[in-house]
């Protein structure tokens, strides 16, 4: 697997969503990205917190759905926060650490 910030894939070879398809999930990711983050704060090694805009809420929680499906490592759960803000925290096991780095470096990317 691949981690590279934001040339490469941050899809690990254990995923199930067939190969093909792997690219226009990055691309949502980068959409919601691109529409709504407002923040990443990295809470440890195997965690990490999106912020994002409350109304991309329903696109964020169709995508997380649908992600964990195909990489069941993940974890993903949704909380309000302050001024509307929904919180979006990532989760996966140590083994995963660098699907992670790899999600927070492409997201970092859209901030810079």
């Amino acid at each position: 697997m691949t981690s590279e910030a934001l040339g490469g894939s941050w899809v690990p070879e254990a995923c199930t969503l067939p190969t093909a398809e792997q690219p226009l999930r990055v691309a949502e990711f980068d959409g919601l990205f691109a529409e709504g983050l407002l923040g990443v704060e990295r809470q440890g090694p195997t965690e990490l917190e999106l912020v994002l805009k409350a109304s991309c809420e329903v696109v964020a929680r169709e995508l997380v759905a649908r992600e964990s499906e195909c990489c069941s490592f993940f974890g993903f759960v949704f909380s309000g926060g302050d001024d509307g803000e929904l919180r979006l925290r990532v989760s996966v096991p140590v083994a995963r650490v660098d699907v992670l780095d790899g999600l927070a470096a492409r997201a970092a990317g859209v901030l810079a």
